[in-house]
């Protein structure tokens, strides 16, 4: 077995892994993954989703699941037809040149990933700007950083940071805003629980409008109106000056407008901070009290301050708490953004968006474009502003971008106002989609697919939030045909510049990303991203934090310490913005105010983490979560279908009763697009999502969104399910997926993790009987029409069960199963056929036209590592005697191993002690113990 050293593709939080793979060269195959105990983001520790790594990179899912060889669309109309690649580099470079020629420049659009590594990101800029002469592209980090990197550059004068991981261990008060940390960073949270449990007297302030489970860790949990975080900070900010909480002296020496922040927020007593936000004035008074007065604060936040219409202004109100209070430039101390993608960083630095150039430089900057047209041998920068995300697809839609370059995010899935997204890909006359996965909702817009290499299989670099640059490196060769992101471009580029710069030196001259990291490397230089002491030879003996300019001997691992800040006059600024609410209204209409977030076990749009079904136990299917008291009011009913509208559409989901979702708000993961979750005219997710975005940051709102929840009468159901051999479940979940149109619901997922089959499920409603012809589709697709096959049928009535077993007698299963009928009738089958079950012992009942089997859903899986279900805690903890909370998780967690290994499962263990104990008083703080 074989070992190499790489960092994780999932959050920022920038996790060094070891791969361990089995063969060498060609047979080389991925067999295990484990932290790095050497890595200090995270010391050997993985959370769920790294922690299976692995089984994105098994053989099997690199041959059935990926996109292993370049494939061109006749027509649209048409299937896409493998091409190799010099045709298809040939080609796309004749297409584009030609658009170019007779549209312009900004007629090409590109919209790339934080997913991308650095030097993939400078070969798109360089691409773009260098050659192509466009501005036009963006990131999909604008879905997510671009409001923290305003605030950063308007605050203190530079995208970068000032705080670092230790922090977490140093600071007295932790203030946590807009992040589910616990879920949305876990290897953060299991330091912020040893920090606590090292540390008791810490206090923890989460403010978020759901109860997560960060929250049900703070010490005081703000639950605030959506959006209203900037009556919050003003709020604060008027009772620390109030009570003479601000450090006056840092304010004098270390920053400018003060004066002008102060009469704004002389306004916004507590009391009217407490009217805006829903909070109480004393839990408003409390938390500044606690932010100001402790020795040190240092601030997390995340989307829900960045995915806004305010998303600028939330930060900056943020980082102005911090200056007034001293709270900054030193240890345990400053705002500390949290970054939601594995290299949203690395093109932050080398300038990968529509409002950035290379090493923290400005495209509106004369002097900026004019320093990066010399690094790169270019006469000049464009000069006309670049369309970000939003403005991207808009254009589009308008007909204005003509061509849109797509690499490793999937917009069908996740932008907002998906209604637009995917009229905007219809009408460009050319959509090219780089990516390394198959099956995602844009891969059906997509003209031409460039298969792309991933984690596991290429070289590079990424940097984390912490400012950590660490190495990726590849244990195996690429699957298929697929190639590194940075050599893709590079052969489109080099055949679109010999007719654009014929005769002349190629800008792009690689063979290897070493050589794209030093290009980047020389963009850096004399900016506070500095990083022209470091080496690839540096960055293999271990990862990096900049700034590291020539002749520094270690990096700073906290900025600002000297009280200077990157602004001309060196001095922080104190921003003046008045609160905003979102900008959408709740009314009669759309009474409900709708927020996305993330879910413990999944990443994004699942394009990856999908491919594991063990990562979907946790939370198995998509579900609407609401208040039980706003589900009462309503007349509606826990775990029935209700259509969920906002102005731009509907969708029709299960709906949750969850008493951590306030009054009149709503609750969706963000991660269920129509490659999981559709019917007839349905769009996903984001459907109900809104474009509106943060002037400053272009970030659209995506945590808010007015709804209306309504019931929806579809009573007639259509459940199919089947396992399959290891290898054909992607082609099973092509053939369902294409039936999820027919029907005004559908729900397509795959069944619980099974070493040895595949299994997939298709539920599908509909408000009528189902049409005939969908049913003997889905009965071929799951292979029920031939002999040997169980069946049961009611023509009168509409029902019918056909049965396919796997084994005889007592040792029969279910190996596929379709039910038709009204309701629930005969849905005790599918825990049958998800769980394996035998089915000797229901006999006659498997087809009985009126049999009910009462069969419990199979409790929630809390711990993935061991496979713990929520049941399972329970009766271990009834067995338990009295003790205290510390004690009774201890026992739990020696009996059932459940939170020893990866510890992303702490924090509901943590509850379910409390629970089962009615424990009440300070949340339980707990190191999570080492497996053996």
């Amino acid at each position: 077995m074989a070992q190499t050293r790489s960092t994780c593709p999932y959050c920022g939080v920038g996790c060094g892994v070891l791969i361990e793979t089995a063969g060498s060269g060609e047979d080389a195959r991925v067999i295990g993954v484990r932290g790095d105990p050497d890595h200090p983001a995270n010391f050997g520790r993985l959370c769920t989703k790294g922690a299976t790594l692995h089984l994105t990179a098994t053989p099997l899912v690199r041959a059935q699941q990926r996109l292993l060889q370049p494939a061109w669309r006749p027509t649209r109309d048409e299937a896409l037809q493998p091409q190799d690649w010099d045709t298809t580099a040939q080609r796309l470079a004749d297409q584009l040149l030609a658009i170019r020629a007779q549209h312009g420049p900004d007629a090409i659009g590109f919209y790339i990933s934080g997913q991308l590594l650095t030097e993939d990101y400078h070969a798109f800029n360089k691409l773009a700007r260098g050659l192509v002469g466009t501005n036009n592209i963006d990131s999909n980090s604008r879905l997510c950083m671009s409001s923290a990197v305003v605030g950063y550059k308007q605050s203190l004068g530079a995208d970068a940071p000032p705080a670092c991981y230790e922090d977490l261990e140093r600071t007295d008060c932790l203030f946590i805003a807009g992040s589910n940390t616990a879920w949305a960073h876990p290897i953060l949270f299991r330091r912020i629980e040893a920090a606590r449990a090292a540390r008791p007297e810490m206090k923890i302030i989460v403010v978020d409008p759901r109860r997560t489970e960060t929250a049900e860790f703070a010490d005081l949990h703000l639950a605030l109106k959506p959006g209203s975080d900037v009556a919050l900070f003003h709020g604060m900010l008027h009772a620390a000056i109030w009570e003479g909480w601000i450090d006056a002296a840092f304010i004098e020496r270390h920053t400018s407008g003060f004066r002008a922040l102060k009469a704004l927020v002389r306004a916004m007593t507590p009391a009217e901070s407490a009217r805006l936000t829903g909070l109480k004035e004393e839990q408003i008074l409390q938390a500044a009290q606690w932010f100001a007065q402790s020795p040190s604060t240092l601030s997390l936040y995340c989307m829900g301050l960045n995915q806004s219409s305010s998303g600028a202004a939330k930060n900056t109100a943020l980082i102005n708490l911090h200056l007034a209070t001293g709270q900054i430039g030193r240890a345990g101390a400053g705002p500390f953004s949290l970054t939601g993608q594995p290299n949203a960083m690395g093109g932050r630095e080398s300038g990968g968006m529509a409002t950035l150039l290379p090493g923290h430089r400005d495209p509106g900057n004369a002097a900026h474009r004019d320093e990066v047209a010399a690094l790169w041998g270019v006469e000049a920068m464009p000069e006309r502003p670049g369309k970000t995300a939003v403005e991207l697809f808009q254009a589009a839609a308008r007909g204005e971008v003509k061509a849109m370059w797509i690499a490793c995010t999937n917009p069908a899935q996740s932008m907002p106002d998906q209604a637009l997204v995917r009229a905007a890909l219809e009408r460009c006359e050319l959509v090219i989609l780089q990516e390394a996965f198959a099956g995602t909702a844009t891969a059906d817009f997509a003209d031409v697919v460039l298969p792309a290499a991933t984690w596991a299989e290429k070289e590079g670099t990424v940097t984390n939030s912490e400012r950590r640059i660490s190495r990726v490196r590849a244990a195996v060769p690429p699957a298929g045909e697929s190639r590194e992101d940075w050599r893709i471009v590079r052969d489109v580029a080099r055949r679109m510049e010999a007719a654009l710069r014929p005769g002349r030196a190629s800008l792009f001259a690689w063979e290897r990303p070493e050589q794209l990291w030093l290009e980047h490397r020389e963009a850096t230089r004399g900016r506070d991203l500095d990083i022209g002491g470091l080496s690839y030879a540096m960055l293999e003996e271990a990862p990096r934090q900049w700034p590291w300019p020539e002749g520094a001997v270690d990096a700073k691992a906290r900025l600002y310490e000297d009280g200077a800040f990157p602004h001309a006059d060196g001095r922080a600024r104190f921003i003046a913005k008045a609160f905003q609410p979102p900008a959408e209204t709740q009314d009669a209409k759309f009474p409900l105010a709708l927020s996305t977030g993330r879910l413990r076990d999944q990443w994004h749009g699942m394009s990856r983490s999908g491919t594991v079904a063990r990562l979907f136990a946790g939370e198995p299917a998509p579900a609407l979560s609401m208040h039980p008291q706003d589900i009462a009011r309503r007349g509606l009913e826990a775990g029935a279908l209700v259509r969920v509208a906002s102005r731009r559409g509907p969708l029709i989901v299960p709906l949750r009763a969850d008493e951590r979702v306030g009054p009149q708000r709503a609750w969706l993961p963000m991660h269920w697009g129509s490659e999981f979750l559709g019917g007839r005219g349905q769009l996903g997710i984001n459907a109900l999502t809104q474009p509106a975005y943060c002037p400053d940051a272009r970030q659209p709102e995506l945590k808010f969104a007015a709804v209306r929840v309504e019931p929806v009468s579809l009573p007639w159901r259509v459940f199919g399910a089947a396992w399959v051999r290891p290898g054909e479940g992607a082609a099973l979940r092509a053939q369902l997926r294409v039936l999820m149109a027919q029907a005004e619901y559908a729900c397509c997922l795959p069944g619980p993790a099974n070493e040895a089959l595949e299994g997939w499920s298709l539920e599908l409603a509909f408000a009528e009987p189902p049409p005939a012809p969908v049913v003997q589709a889905l009965s071929t697709v799951l292979q029920l029409n031939g002999v040997g096959v169980l069946r049961y049928a009611d023509g009168r009535r509409g029902r019918s069960r056909s049965l396919r077993l796997d084994g005889e007698g007592a040792e029969a299963r279910l190996q596929a199963l379709l039910r038709v009928g009204e309701g629930s009738e005969g849905a005790w089958l599918d825990a049958l056929w998800s769980e394996r079950a035998a089915v000797a012992p229901f006999g006659r009942r498997l087809l009985a036209p009126d049999a009910e089997q009462p069969a419990a859903p199979a409790s929630p899986q809390v711990c993935n590592c061991f496979d713990v279900r929520e049941d399972a805690i329970a009766a271990c903890l009834q067995r338990q005697p009295e003790g205290s909370p510390e004690a009774r998780l201890a026992a739990l967690q020696g009996e059932l191993r459940c939170g020893t290994q990866c510890g992303s499962c702490l924090p509901a263990l943590r509850r379910l002690v409390q629970g089962s104990a009615s424990a009440g008083g300070r949340p339980v703080s707990v190191e999570v113990k080492e497996a053996t």
